[in-house]
């Protein structure tokens, strides 16, 4: 079956979209890429969600409004993928939406929302759809991420040693062989906020920015306080916490030398907050003072977290290896700090076991959706939390309504890709 995987992620920069040949023989599945295509969000599209994101206020004409607009792009996207990938003979496409808040409370989250209504890309391809993945697993007890841990225990099945797949986003992530997964804390959700504040562009293009910077040591302590990182797995978090106000109150004050080092009082991990409160009051405007602490300084300062933060996780579950992907590979100088931060642990991408980086996600709900219309579960309650595995999502039928699918299928124990 050809299926189309559409992907945005905690950055909402781009969807992406990567097609697969996916079927299964036996108890294995075997997926052949395809290719990936991705289109950035318009400008509208783009401002209009980065206004309606927490922390600020929206409503519910916005989010509808947006659900429309996100919904039509992934059409757009799916259309691109099927013509230019699959010749126009896709079968499915599984969409993951775009996540606008995950709702955390005492540590167990109670909801998410992925907008995008699928709909308009069932309209618009004539394809049936699988989309509105995550709450399924939540209302089984789990986290409802991150999602792609069975992709990844599936592919690394078998591998030496205890390899670790690491998906580094806006969040990150990591999945072991013993099905452990959890976000370890923010990848670029913070870099990418810093940036955006102090020079109005999207993203640390080729890390140049942090490569000119240095170090802040009392800043990196104060950001390294964050209750989140001692939580037990599994744990998810996201925007919600780790946003641009969470930043610059960690700023706020850092030139006095009698300011605390950590911007909130550290909560009592046995007891913990919801991860998805700010863990400082929200500051609305930027400091106007942080001494002699450069632009350059803070975006080295919060990718050594990033680095610091994975690496801590990684060596809590023993990893021997590191397979990385995401956007997060191609920033030179995060993957040389995660290199320093693992030394005697190898770090290196997905691409060099055949499964392109920058698509490994899109192919994760690729295989998600395939799974669902085969009528077989797509999450390990070792990962996520759950009571127990869940078949995920909603159908949206196609043109033709739904394809013909055989049943009674074995849920697959390994992923081959090639």
């Amino acid at each position: 079956m050809r299926v189309i995987g559409l992907m945005s992620g905690t950055s909402y920069d781009a969807i992406d979209a990567a097609a697969a040949d996916l079927r299964l023989d036996g108890d294995s599945l075997m997926l052949r890429p395809l290719g990936m295509v991705g289109d950035a969000y318009g400008a509208e599209v783009r401002e209009a969600l980065a206004a309606a994101l927490p922390p600020a206020a929206t409503t519910l004409a916005e989010v509808c409004r947006l659900d429309t607009l996100i919904g039509q792009a992934f059409a757009a996207t799916a259309l691109r993928a099927d013509r230019e990938l699959c010749d126009g003979q896709a079968e499915l496409v599984a969409s993951h939406g775009q996540t606008v808040y995950h709702w955390t409370d005492g540590g167990r989250v109670r909801g998410t929302l992925q907008i995008g209504q699928p709909a308009w890309i069932a309209e618009a391809t004539g394809l049936p759809v699988v989309a509105d993945l995550r709450p399924r697993d939540i209302a089984a007890g789990g986290q409802g991420a991150p999602l792609v841990s069975l992709f990844d225990l599936l592919w690394l099945r078998g591998r030496p040693g205890t390899p670790v797949a690491l998906n580094l986003g806006g969040i990150a992530n990591l999945t072991a062989p013993d099905g452990t997964a959890f976000d370890t804390g923010p990848a670029g959700a913070l870099i990418d906020a810093a940036v955006h504040h102090f020079t109005g562009r999207a993203y640390d293009t080729d890390g140049a920015l942090a490569a000119r910077g240095t170090v802040h040591e009392p800043l990196l302590r104060r950001l390294l306080d964050e209750p989140y990182y001692a939580l037990p797995a599994p744990k998810t978090t996201g925007k919600e916490l780790f946003h641009r106000d969470y930043l610059l109150a960690a700023l706020a004050g850092l030139a006095d030398p009698a300011v605390p080092a950590a911007p909130a009082a550290a909560a009592d991990p046995a007891t913990p907050a919801a991860p998805a409160a700010p863990a400082a009051p929200a500051a609305t405007t930027a400091p106007a003072d942080i001494g002699a602490l450069a632009h350059q300084d803070v975006i080295a300062t919060l990718t050594r977290l990033t680095a610091r933060t994975v690496a801590d996780a990684v060596r809590s579950v023993r990893a021997t290896e590191v397979i990385a992907s995401g956007g997060g590979t191609r920033n030179p100088v995060l993957m040389a700090m995660l290199a320093e931060e693992l030394p005697g642990v190898p770090v290196h991408t997905s691409d060099a076991l055949g499964l392109p980086s920058a698509a490994k996600e899109a192919y994760a709900f690729a295989v998600l959706g395939f799974l669902t219309l085969h009528g077989l579960t797509g999450t390990d309650p070792r990962s996520t939390g759950a009571r127990h595995p869940s078949v995920l999502g909603s159908v949206t039928p196609g043109r033709d309504g739904l394809p013909r699918v055989s049943r009674g299928l074995k849920q697959p124990v390994r992923l081959v890709i090639g």
